[in-house]
């Protein structure tokens, strides 16, 4: 069976990523739970270990596809991606939440707080969290100003000054609402 989570739905900035991860058999799966509850190192740990002893792949939606199409569909479609890179097709895949992506022509069956339940979506979610997580901190030595390799594109109070001081990027989703309100404000000052 393959697990599949996502990464990134409440962030301001930055694509939306997903993993689809087959433990192998013999991992130690101490230690693998819901990416949100192990600090970053520890992810990063995590992750390498869940890399090497799986069958793996990641996919994402980019800022542009999540404004075209919204967040939702942009994370299904991260989650499509995932599985459809898979080198080995699983039998099953399972998926956190209570939508399933489509076109992926497997079984699936979805579980809300999978990540917190089901192991293999554990596993899913540290590996996509953790490539989201040293993805913004690459694209935050571009723009320090929002603390991106701290705050991975959250609204934090760090972010949301840096958003009022030095305004929006390429990378912020810009129908995500204070996004969309900078941008409202913006338009009104120059008309």
């Amino acid at each position: 069976m393959a697990g599949v989570d996502e990464v990134g739905r409440g962030c301001l900035a930055g694509p939306v990523f997903a993993a689809a991860v087959i433990l192998n058999s013999n991992i130690n799966t101490k230690g693998i739970k819901d990416s949100k509850k192990i600090s970053f190192k520890k992810r990063i740990l995590l992750s390498k270990y869940i890399k090497k002893n799986s069958i793996y792949a990641v996919g994402s939606a980019s800022v542009e596809e999540i404004n075209k199409i919204n967040i939702l569909n942009a994370s299904l479609l991260s989650m499509q991606r995932a599985l459809k890179k898979l080198k080995h097709k699983p039998a099953i895949a399972y998926i956190d939440g209570i939508f399933a992506p489509k076109n992926v022509n497997m079984k699936f069956k979805t579980f809300i707080r999978g990540d917190e339940k089901i192991t293999c979506i554990a596993a899913a979610s540290i590996v996509a969290k953790a490539t989201r997580d040293l993805f913004m901190i690459k694209l935050s030595k571009k723009y320090p100003k929002y603390c991106w390799n701290k705050n991975f594109g959250y609204g934090t109070t760090d972010h949301l000054h840096g958003l009022k001081k030095y305004g929006v990027t390429k990378y912020h989703r810009k129908k995500f609402k204070p996004i969309h309100k900078i941008l409202m404000r913006s338009t009104r000052e120059t008309q």
